[in-house]
């Protein structure tokens, strides 16, 4: 009998994981943000690197306005082989903004 219901409980928990399907993360925080910051620092438009920090705004403290936002989205694409819709990369203003979108995104690489 307890053969049977530890049987059960083994097959209930992996069933549950089955469907449920587990949650991998394939970049770590600080590895997307050096990997942000160096999208930003190679970008010409920035005239000082300095500003690049984890809560810089890409329009006020970066002075990249909306043509640079976009370019600065399509690198960020590139570097982690991801596509970000038109309407979540318009939300897209601050480096944190970016960091927090590629952390939510398990196929980021």
């Amino acid at each position: 009998m307890l053969r049977n219901v530890s049987r059960l409980a083994l097959r209930s928990n992996f069933a549950r994981q089955a469907v449920m399907g587990q949650r991998f993360y394939s970049v770590a925080r600080p590895d997307a943000e050096k990997r942000i910051a160096a999208v930003l620092e190679s970008f010409d438009k920035i005239s000082n690197p300095a500003a690049i920090t984890p809560t810089a705004s890409f329009a006020k403290d970066l002075n990249l306005d909306s043509l640079d936002t976009v370019e600065v989205v399509v690198a960020i694409e590139e570097e982690f082989g991801i596509e970000i819709p038109d309407k979540e990369a318009d939300e897209i203003k601050s480096v944190n903004q970016a960091v927090e979108y590629i952390l939510a995104q398990p196929d980021a690489k």
